[in-house]
């Protein structure tokens, strides 16, 4: 979800540079810095991400300023004189002494911006034609993020594949679990006989931890169902960013689950390597939307 975008523009004596940045988020989270004067483009931009975007922290900065003549700022004479008219009656009472120009200077509404300063409906114009500026570098954003989706797409399909050898490898290992804890569970009654143990009620317990412990089937099962919803959301058109973050994490559950079932080093080994895979696939999926 990263991409950077430009765009330059001028009209109505502005001339301005517009750019969005977009970095990796779990939801939407949309950031603009522009110029004063101009209160409507934040909704603006809120609005454009909206309807181009799902997921990302997109950061929007416009810079404009005044081009030629009209360049500058303005002193409102007429704020001032009621700032004065206000202080009179103090100054008058003794209470306190005329303010000096630089603090009445930076009183609110003494100097205005050109912006300030403008014609309401030509700085309404000249807004217009900035939020258009902002659709259009939005657009460039998205494109680019497009290009780099299709650039990440074969490494997905790369990391997918490799899960889903893995988890082929783990249901050959699996095969010998029973044999191997058949052997165990043998061992095991041997040591009960020896120690004078109650072997009716114990043999049903140590036989049913056993044989959980030796059923993976229904992780592998999981696992194999998750690869194929992986497949399908990689090519489906849309946002599958969420979807997939959270198909990530149902893939990690069985991988756990699966390794503490895990009755050989060579099974433990295959589920240690899964689970990294796991981890790569879902830290490349915070990259899709």
């Amino acid at each position: 979800m990263t991409g950077f975008a430009r765009v330059d523009g001028a009209a109505g004596g502005w001339t301005w540079t517009v750019e969005a940045r977009s970095v990796n988020g779990r939801s939407l989270e949309t950031r603009f810095r522009g110029p004063s004067g101009f209160d409507g483009l934040e909704r603006a931009v809120r609005d454009a991400a909206q309807a181009r975007f799902q997921r990302g922290q997109l950061n929007v900065t416009l810079q404009a300023r005044r081009s030629g003549a009209d360049a500058g700022v303005r002193i409102n004479t007429d704020q001032i004189e009621r700032y004065l008219e206000v202080c009179r009656p103090y100054v008058d009472a003794g209470r306190a002494t005329l303010p000096a120009m630089g603090g009445i200077l930076s009183l609110p509404g003494v100097i205005e911006s050109s912006a300030e300063a403008e014609d309401p409906e030509a700085l309404a114009a000249s807004e217009a034609e900035m939020a258009a500026a902002i659709g259009d570098v939005l657009d460039r954003l998205k494109a680019a993020r497009l290009e780099e989706g299709a650039a990440l797409a074969p490494v997905l399909a790369g990391l997918i594949d490799r899960i889903e050898a893995q988890v082929a490898a783990a249901e050959i290992e699996a095969r010998a679990q029973p044999a191997i804890l058949k052997e165990r569970f043998a061992r095991r009654i041997g040591e009960l006989v020896e120690r004078g143990a109650d072997l009716n009620e114990r043999i049903v317990q140590e036989a049913a931890v056993m044989a959980g412990r030796a059923d993976v089937r229904e992780e592998l099962d999981r696992l194999t169902s998750h690869v194929q919803a992986a497949r399908v959301m990689l090519f489906t058109d849309g946002a599958v960013g969420r979807r997939l973050d959270f198909l990530t994490q149902e893939f990690m559950r069985e991988a756990n689950t699966l390794c503490s079932k895990a009755a050989t080093t060579v099974l433990t080994g295959v589920g240690l390597e899964l689970k990294a895979s796991i981890d790569q696939l879902r830290e490349q999926v915070q990259n899709v939307e």
